[in-house]
């Protein structure tokens, strides 16, 4: 039973014998570096502009993951995280700058 599903999953058009499978399990590295960044780099040195294109493009692969045929699970699975991290790191910045704003007017 479990060498048939094994072997269903590795023959699979989205399976590992395709780029449709090793290019989205590569790009999760992309998301461990945001996770990671979240706990080690300050809001301040976030990029607006790099964290949008990460959240749009999250947006835009998790869409054409379920319209394309066969359906590409890891794809989808690795564009949400994409942009819940990314719209994290979006937040983190602008949560920061409200922070920084309020700070200032007080001094004044």
């Amino acid at each position: 039973m479990a060498s048939s599903k094994f072997q269903a999953f590795y023959n699979h058009p989205a399976g590992p014998k395709t780029i449709h499978f090793w290019a989205p399990t590569f790009k999760w590295a992309v998301n461990i570096a945001n996770v990671v960044d979240i706990s080690t780099k300050p809001a301040e040195t976030v990029s607006y502009p790099q964290q949008a294109a990460l959240a749009c493009s999250g947006l835009v692969w998790a869409k054409y993951s379920t319209v394309i045929t066969p359906k590409n699970w890891n794809l989808f699975g690795v564009s949400i995280a994409m942009f819940a991290t990314a719209s994290y790191q979006i937040s983190r910045k602008f949560q920061n700058e409200l922070i920084h704003k309020s700070s200032v007017r007080e001094e004044c």
